[in-house]
């Protein structure tokens, strides 16, 4: 994300900014903006960092990211779009527009996203109709009865590079049940040396990461729709089609069969 962009974003002190792009081409460094920014999946999985915080988009899904919010984006799926739009706010607005959060895009918001698809660049008030769609799509954020259940699925990013190469080992062996003393002996390090750099980088334990490394793959492999959800949980690691059901809730706040039911509702 260079500089030249970013004050295309700002400039004039604009209301809106819209930028959408394919998914294979989204991979930015740490940046900020004065708008808010808005980001609408349609297709894959995006990755989103802020904060030390790993966020995972899903695809029907859209993110809010407050203004003045240091965030990276990065996205390894190779279909689908990814919808950016950037709005001006203001102080004390709905305390929606506070918060960094994922939501279920229900039918009606998705199709107004899904309308913007030629646009680009800055939206002015003389571009009469786009200015007040933009507006009105904003305007309907807060009242959207889905919005009201965020769908949280995140956890944090390891600085660490002994742990980030463990994530990418666990995520290409995601369907093995590897114990953390099978890990740190494949990683040369001893047992209690790796379950404190989990608890003093991360806050959570070797189980609890493992977890959400699968959940995350989970929601992959459900946004393909070549599999049945037994076949899912086989694939990610789970041996009960209701033990994945309960943790896959426990992490996104909703069912494995939810999230498909949204995801490939007849469009």
């Amino acid at each position: 994300m260079n500089q030249k962009f970013i004050k295309e974003v700002d400039q004039n002190n604009s209301e809106y900014y819209l930028h959408h792009v394919y998914l294979d081409t989204v991979e930015t460094e740490i940046h900020q903006h004065k708008k808010a920014q808005l980001l609408y999946a349609e297709g894959g999985i995006v990755h989103i960092f802020i904060n030390d915080k790993h966020w995972y988009l899903p695809a029907r899904c859209f993110m809010w990211i407050p203004a003045n919010t240091d965030h990276s984006i990065l996205t390894y799926s190779k279909n689908g779009d990814l919808y950016n739009f950037y709005f001006k706010t203001e102080e004390n607005e709905d305390e929606f527009f506070a918060k960094t959060n994922i939501y279920y895009a229900e039918d009606l918001l998705r199709e107004m996203f899904l309308y913007t698809k030629p646009w680009d660049g800055v939206i002015e008030e003389k571009d009469t109709a786009k200015y007040y769609f933009l507006k009105a799509i904003k305007a309907i954020l807060p009242e959207m009865e889905s919005n009201k259940l965020p769908i949280t699925i995140q956890h944090p990013f390891p600085k660490d590079q002994k742990l980030i190469d463990i994530a990418k080992f666990l995520m290409l062996n995601i369907e093995k049940n590897y114990t953390i003393d099978e890990i740190s002996k494949h990683f040369g390090i001893s047992s209690r040396s790796l379950s404190r750099k989990f608890k003093d980088s991360l806050g959570m334990n070797y189980v609890r990461f493992l977890r959400s490394l699968r959940i995350t793959k989970s929601l992959e492999l459900i946004a393909e729709n070549k599999y049945n959800m037994y076949e899912v949980a086989m694939l990610v690691g789970y041996n009960s089609l209701s033990s994945f059901s309960n943790i896959f809730q426990k992490v996104s706040g909703i069912r494995p069969t939810e999230y498909a039911q949204m995801l490939h509702k007849k469009r």
